[in-house]
């Protein structure tokens, strides 16, 4: 029979009356709605994993079938799956040191970039205590390019415009928004399209990708084109227990396949996903909104600077040594 001992990530195979025959490596991993550019990287690495262990070590992916998107750091922190992923701003309380990434305008140009913040990030005494917390470490990020917004009905063709708008937007984007007046909604990705049809908001801020893969684009009219007011980090993590159980030889499978899977995932999205949007938004007829280099000036001007210091500020308070993880995000960015 098969038996699986959870924290050990390790099951064995018996034959009945014959003792053991082998020894494999399996863990389950907690990722939501399907498979798209934003878990490529995931793929690849159970790809690379078992090919480098001669499938010895597996890597079991569910979409959706072991937790609730909101509730994978908190199914890490009892061991009952070995890998998942999350995005800091669905429980800022929880995660508070890697919401550092989630602050507007940081000015990350790429996604190349985007990776080397977050690792330096990931990498920081701080952030590695907090996250072990929830008995979870930090393995890779999940790279996305600056958010923008789709929507329906009246166009904001100026910033304006935004006063009012009931927009899904989370973290410091949802805070960069809420500066502009308009209405920020926290909700997960899977619950967007069936908010935006019932009316619950009218625009969505989303990379490219998830636009495609939740369909926010089959109800959009406009999208701006460089709005470009943050990202959101969403960490892979493995439950620290299961990390610590692997062989030697499994461990460099699992950690040495990190850097090929980041890349993997960036070269898909660079050569594919950006490649599919711009015709996604032309056979529906989306019009493109494009704001003006001053008005965005003013934008960055109004909010940067307050977003920094009110997070510095809070994370102080909660012990955090917030300024040095805020001036290493700025001086891996090279500002």
């Amino acid at each position: 029979m098969k038996r699986t001992l959870l924290l050990a990530a390790t099951t064995a195979a018996f034959t009945l009356g014959l003792g053991a025959e082998a020894f494999a490596t399996e863990w389950n991993v907690s990722l939501w709605g399907k498979r798209r550019a934003f878990t490529e990287h995931v793929e690849r690495l159970a790809e690379l994993v078992s090919e480098r262990t001669n499938g010895e070590f597996t890597l079991n992916i569910s979409y959706g079938g072991l937790s609730k998107n909101k509730e994978n750091l908190d199914g890490i922190s009892i061991g009952a799956f070995e890998m998942a992923q999350f995005c800091a701003g669905y429980h800022a309380d929880k995660n508070p040191s890697i919401t550092v990434l989630e602050l507007p305008f940081l000015g990350v140009q790429d996604l190349d970039q985007e990776v080397e913040v977050s690792m330096a990030v990931y990498h920081h005494p701080a952030v590695i205590a907090d996250l072990a917390r929830w008995n979870a470490t930090l393995l890779m990020p999940s790279p996305l390019p600056q958010y923008n917004i789709a929507g329906k009905g009246n166009a904001p063709r100026t910033l304006a415009d935004f006063d009012g708008l009931a927009v899904r937007a989370t973290g410091g984007v949802g805070r960069a928004l809420a500066a502009l007046g308009a209405v920020p909604t926290s909700m997960s990705a899977t619950e967007v399209r069936q908010a935006m049809d019932s009316g619950v908001v009218t625009a969505v801020a989303f990379a490219p990708h998830a636009h495609m893969a939740y369909g926010t684009i089959e109800n959009a009219t406009w999208w701006t084109t460089n709005l470009n007011p943050g990202t959101v980090n969403c960490p892979v993590v493995v439950n620290t227990d299961a990390l610590d159980a692997l062989s030697d030889t499994e461990r460099e499978a699992l950690l040495g396949s990190v850097d090929e899977a980041l890349q993997h995932y960036v070269d898909n999205y660079n050569n594919n996903t950006m490649a599919a949007w711009g015709p996604a938004l032309d056979e529906r007829g989306i019009e493109r909104i494009t704001y003006t280099d001053e008005e965005l000036a003013a934008f960055r001007e109004a909010v940067a600077a307050p977003a920094a210091a009110a997070w510095i500020e809070d994370m102080n308070g909660r012990g955090l040594p917030a300024q040095e993880l805020y001036d290493l995000v700025l001086s891996t960015l090279g500002n």
